[in-house]
């Protein structure tokens, strides 16, 4: 039998199929799915590979398989050849993905196991042993009563309470007394978590209209696609709570997934109340490699029929999912951003398919691309207009930041917000503040000349972050002292302008001295559980204020917050990419529907240079019905999508004579290749970012709705332009990014 194997490479030349003969002793474990390991060209070492295909016989002389390492399915195989087509990149890259986390070739993360202690001997013969004065030693003696006790202990627990040393029960082993016996354990994130069990609660009529229409689905084990639309506090999380009861109770596994910044221990402290933690599995970033190793392994050995977890957990090792949920299915962390370039939510959609099973969208502020699908019928649409807890929506009150200069206020505090701070400090209501900016100031300039300090490695401003009292890049981390003369004029009138998070955070203090705050941004929240320990201080001990970054926007319930001030509600609006009012209109929403959760109305005030902007006006009104008629409008009249695909080929460089060879061969080969009459290709053109990490960056643009064809001539492109042997140059391809930068 020969097997059809792709390389584990990212070298384009080896996206395609090598034969290799399967040994006899294999032939009835090795298939379509297997990784094994092979010979390949003059390398010593074996090279990793994955079988694609099986046939009887091969034209080629071939080597055989040495090693069998494990195996996949043949669906996850169809479906990594579907994603190497569809984002651009080798099968091997997207087979990486339905690996157990940490898997690699020379160093797999492994069972974590332990030495267990037990006694050797029965208890009575020790006893009757030490008696007869056999057994003299005191601190023997000692260990072997404490494992009378507490049979089935570890060493280091003997250890810590018998005073006792390793050398002692290497003693008692060798005389017969006690064995070690290596035991599995497991690695359990929730572990620690203790919650009470909870009830499911009574649905609403719109609640329950839209769980009617998904059970059916789910009963029939009928593929269909819904978006539940609902306003913010509209009980959207327990109709999903709901659907996954159903779903287990057929013997099924559901799977939820949620954005990486909103997986809180909200979320899954409301899954633990209501499930237990015993049939819950967890699958995302801030987990340690070992723990997610010993989630997805508990996935796979069928111990888990709940999955929660943010994007990857897409490829979780299960073929008998019931049911897809993905909450806040407007979030941009859905789509990677690194290769395989992939969105979550097509994957999903194409597994719904193929097991014939329901995948439920759910956001307060869909995404324009999925509302357009509801809206065409292609997604049934499930719309929750109420809060379930009867509670009303916040008053949104807009300031114009320009009229507070003009009556000469120049604090980061509109006099409105400032007002409304002090009344709910008198309170005792708990207030979020919401920049969308870390650190103290966002670029620093001299007043003299203009000159701005920008990082060496990238073509961006530097961050000033006051603690540290450093310049920081937030593209490639660099840091370097604080300047104190211009390096361009030498004028010491160096200024610090824009605001962030720390130095919004300096000056609540100082207004407020008497208040306490916490702030929550990329650098608070660096060690694991950070972020659990910042939301539960905040919760538990009635913290005053919350500053932070769109951390704190989604996914968290404070019934003690009737307050939301953003700081500079139009910072969105500016950025280089056709999203830039979808993305304002739907953070300003999303971080309003943190206020007046409970019984208390709540209190959101939008601060902005720009309180004319339609996104604006309409977030306040949270009126996302006509912002989507406003918007796709727009998208129509400029043909972005949902009526086109936007296809991004990057070019990153450290010299500028091979990014110069690889865009003029790249526009040439697909303005030749590509209808003119169908797709639009665009002249290569400097990023809008042209350097990081000392690379030049060029991108070139394609528009037009993306068929088959289009697929496979972009990708025999990029195989092609690896053949120009441009050894210091990195070219991509990303259809619809989230970033246009």
């Amino acid at each position: 039998m020969i097997a059809e194997v792709i390389i584990e490479s990212t070298a384009k030349q080896l996206n395609r199929t090598f034969d290799y003969n399967i040994p006899k002793n294999l032939e009835e474990y090795i298939g379509v799915g297997s990784a094994v390991l092979v010979p390949f060209g003059r390398k010593k070492e074996l090279e990793e590979a994955y079988v694609v295909g099986i046939k009887e016989n091969t034209e080629y002389e071939v080597k055989d398989i040495a090693k069998l390492k494990h195996n996949l399915t043949e669906n996850q195989i169809r479906l990594a050849r579907w994603m190497s087509k569809k984002y651009f990149c080798n099968v091997s890259e997207c087979i990486k993905l339905m690996l157990a986390p940490g898997t690699k070739r020379k160093n797999e993360v492994q069972e974590k196991k332990i030495n267990v202690i037990y006694l050797k001997k029965e208890a009575e013969d020790i006893e009757n042993e030490i008696e007869q004065g056999k057994i003299k030693s005191e601190k023997q003696k000692r260990v072997l009563q404490f494992l009378k006790a507490n049979e089935g202990a570890s060493a280091s627990e003997i250890e810590i309470f018998t005073d006792c040393s390793n050398a002692i029960l290497k003693t008692l082993e060798k005389n017969g007394y006690i064995e070690f016996i290596e035991k599995k354990i497991e690695r359990n994130p929730l572990i620690s978590k203790t919650v009470e069990k909870t009830e499911k609660l009574e649905l609403t009529e719109e609640q329950q209209q839209a769980f009617n229409k998904i059970e059916k689905a789910i009963d029939n084990e009928e593929n269909k696609e819904y978006l539940i639309y609902g306003v913010t506090g509209s009980g959207k999380t327990e109709i999903y709570l709901q659907l996954i009861e159903k779903t287990i109770k057929k013997e099924k596994v559901a799977m939820m997934l949620v954005p990486e910044i909103s997986l809180t221990p909200q979320t899954v402290d409301r899954f633990i109340g209501r499930f237990g933690k015993e049939k819950i599995a967890i699958l995302h970033s801030k987990l340690s490699i070992g723990e997610r190793y010993d989630e997805w392994n508990k996935i796979k050995e069928g111990k888990a029929n709940i999955i929660i977890g943010t994007r990857s957990a897409i490829f979780a090792p299960t073929e008998n999912i019931g049911i897809i949920i993905i909450d806040e299915e407007h979030d941009s962390s859905y789509k990677s951003e690194s290769t395989p370039r992939y969105n979550a939510k097509e994957i999903a959609s194409i597994l719904g398919k193929q097991a014939k099973f329901p995948v439920v969208l759910g956001s307060a502020t869909p995404d324009i691309n999925t509302y357009y699908q509801a809206r065409i019928g292609k997604i049934e649409l499930l719309i929750l207009t109420k809060r379930a807890n009867k509670s009303t929506l916040p008053q949104i009150e807009i300031v114009d930041l320009k009229q507070e200069l003009a009556n000469g206020n120049r604090s980061m505090l509109s006099v409105s917000l400032y007002q409304k701070i002090e009344e709910n400090l008198k309170n005792k209501k708990q207030t979020i503040l919401f920049l969308n900016r870390r650190g103290y100031s966002t670029f620093i300039m001299c007043r003299d000349c203009g000159y701005t300090i920008k990082c060496k490695n990238c073509n961006i401003s530097m961050t000033y972050h006051k603690k540290e009292n450093k310049l920081k890049c937030h593209y490639c981390g660099a840091e370097q002292k604080i300047a104190t003369i211009c390096p361009s004029c030498k004028s010491t009138r160096i200024r610090y302008f824009g605001t962030g998070t720390q130095k919004l955070e300096q000056e609540i203090n100082k207004i407020f001295p008497n208040a306490q705050t916490i702030r929550m941004d990329v650098d608070t929240v660096t060690k694991k559980n950070s972020h659990e320990d910042i939301l539960n201080h905040f919760k538990r001990d009635n913290i005053d204020i919350l500053i932070g970054t769109q951390m704190v926007v989604k996914g968290h319930h404070f019934p003690n917050v009737t307050l939301v001030g953003v700081i500079a509600a139009d910072s969105s609006l500016n950025i280089d990419d056709y999203r830039a009012n979808e993305r304002t209109f739907q953070i300003l929403t999303q971080v309003a529907g943190r206020a007046g959760r409970e019984e208390t109305e709540g209190k959101v005030i939008l601060q902005t240079y720009n309180p004319e902007n339609f996104c604006i006006e309409l977030a306040k009104k949270q009126d996302y019905d006509e912002f989507y008629k406003t918007e796709i409008a727009l998208r129509k009249q400029l043909k972005y999508p949902p009526f086109c695909d936007i296809i991004i080929i990057s070019f990153n460089s450290k010299k500028e004579e091979e990014l110069e060879k690889a865009t003029k061969f790249v526009y040439k080969y697909l303005n030749t290749k590509l209808d003119k009459q169908y797709y639009a290709v665009y002249q290569p053109m400097p990023s809008p970012i042209d350097k990081i990490q000392n690379k030049i960056r060029w991108r070139m643009i394609i528009k037009g709705n993306m068929k088959k064809e289009a697929y496979e001539i972009i990708n025999e492109c990029l195989k092609e332009v690896y053949n120009l042997n441009l050894r210091n140059t990195a070219i991509y391809a990303d259809i619809n990014p989230n970033n246009m930068i």
